[in-house]
């Protein structure tokens, strides 16, 4: 199966040599299903020549916002709603989480109640899972169809599903400890100390991005007709 890799932003340049860009980090996070991977990088407005280029498609992260003015988001929005229409399967992760939810109908907000970085806690039907995070902006309000999965008290709208069209993860599966780290270090003084301070002390903990990988997976495999 070829997953598209819609890349819509990059990785530090100080972090890239030691952990690579955003699309190694996911091919690393879904290795052994058996996907083969392409990049576009719509950012630069490297769009694919139709939603059927391949089998499923997985948005990345950005530093952008999706309510910001840039070229390739209205682009995006209509790709996205093409998929959808078109039922071919899409994942969203950080910004791609938030921009499939604003071209479906929903609202993106940059959050008052500030930043979420490092080790977040979420609760995902009956159990917990502990996953990276790193933003400021959310999905304050679902779009028609989407039914959400998981969540906690400063993000609500953690993980969504939209059928068998798109599934959606606010946090970062991808992103492992050591290049949190790395942005705690680089990226530290644009958040508040004290939240800096607190992701430090939970980099050793255990993170459920294997099980976050394991669902991507089974919803790009299911069957659909």
């Amino acid at each position: 199966m070829l997953i598209g890799i819609l890349q819509t932003g990059e990785a530090p340049d100080t972090l890239r040599a030691e952990h690579g860009d955003y699309p190694d980090m996911f091919q690393r996070l879904l290795a052994g299903h058996g996907f083969t991977f392409r990049t576009w990088r719509v950012a630069e407005m490297d769009f694919p020549e139709d939603v059927h280029a391949a089998d499923g498609w997985l948005i990345t992260g950005s530093r952008f916002g999706v309510y910001e003015d840039h070229p390739f988001l209205r682009p995006l929005e209509a790709f996205i709603r093409e998929a959808a229409a078109a039922r071919v399967p899409m994942v969203g992760i950080c910004f791609g989480h938030q921009i499939i939810a604003q071209a479906l109908g929903g609202k993106v907000e940059k959050y008052p109640g500030g930043w979420a970085i490092g080790a977040q806690d979420y609760t995902l039907g009956d159990h917990k899972i502990t996953l990276n995070a790193w933003h400021q902006d959310q999905v304050t309000e679902l779009p028609p169809g989407a039914t959400c999965l998981a969540g906690n008290d400063f993000c609500r709208n953690a993980i969504l599903q939209y059928g068998d069209e798109a599934l959606t993860v606010q946090p970062h599966p991808e992103f492992d400890d050591s290049f949190i780290g790395g942005m705690l270090e680089t990226k530290g003084k644009a958040v508040p100390a004290a939240l800096v301070e607190h992701a430090e002390t939970r980099l050793d903990d255990g993170k459920s991005s294997a099980e976050l990988a394991g669902r991507i997976a089974e919803f790009f495999l299911k069957p659909r007709s």
